[in-house]
Parts: C-alpha cells; structure tokens; sequence
C-alpha cells in the first residue's frame, strides 16, 4: 500500500464513521442515497441520518473519493474513484491493525513489533 495514501479522517478510522461506512458500501458497486442508508444498516447495523449521510458524501465527493454518476430520475448513483478504493483499502489495513493488537492485549499476548501507544484519548 502507498505510504503517503492517509487514512479516512486522519487516521481517526473509525468503524462507524460515516465517511468509513460510505467507502465500504460503494466497494461493491453504485448506489444512490437511500440504497447506501440501507446498505449501512444492513453490514454495519449503523443507520445514519440524512444529514450525516449527504454531508460525508459532499465531502468524499470534493475529495475525489467518490464520484456522482447521471441521476436516474431523482436518484443520484455515487461510485467509488480508483483514489477512493487505495485510501478505504488503507484505512481498513488501519483498523484491522488496532483490531488485532486489541485482541491480543485483550488475550495477554504481545504482538511482535508492536511497542508504544497508540495514542487514544
């Protein structure tokens, strides 16, 4: 993975973050508003709220991540860029990896090569 690729939110990464939730959803194909809502609730249990919804897509949109496609009647399709798969690919490498440390520290066991904080308040 390119290092200079950074993480949804700055590496924040978190499992519901909207932005998080919307780049997994748009993984496996195009979706309009309501179809991503519903997609969310299902895989994630996460049922977002308009707002959250239509602000993250503005700002995933400005950041090349996503893209609109040709409105279908009232239905605007988003779909995921080439940009926006490397950085999802990215953050979810993140969360993978606090996911595994967590579990080991949870279990007493200390991974190989992992030392320090990692800086959570």
């Amino acid at each position: 993975m390119p290092s200079r690729v950074k993480q949804i939110g700055g590496g924040s990464g978190r499992e519901n973050d909207p932005t998080v939730l919307i780049l997994t959803s748009l993984a496996s194909g195009a979706k309009h508003g309501y179809a991503l809502l519903l997609d969310i609730e299902e895989f994630a249990g996460v049922r977002l709220g308009p707002g959250s919804l239509y602000g993250a897509i503005a700002r995933l949109e400005e950041r090349g991540l996503i893209e609109a496609l040709v409105a279908q009647g009232r239905k605007r399709p988003y779909r995921l860029t080439a940009e926006g798969s490397t950085v999802l690919e990215v953050t979810l490498a993140g969360l993978r990896s606090i996911v595994e440390e967590g579990t080991a520290r949870l279990l007493g066991q200390a991974r190989p090569g992992v030392t320090g904080s990692w800086g959570i308040a």
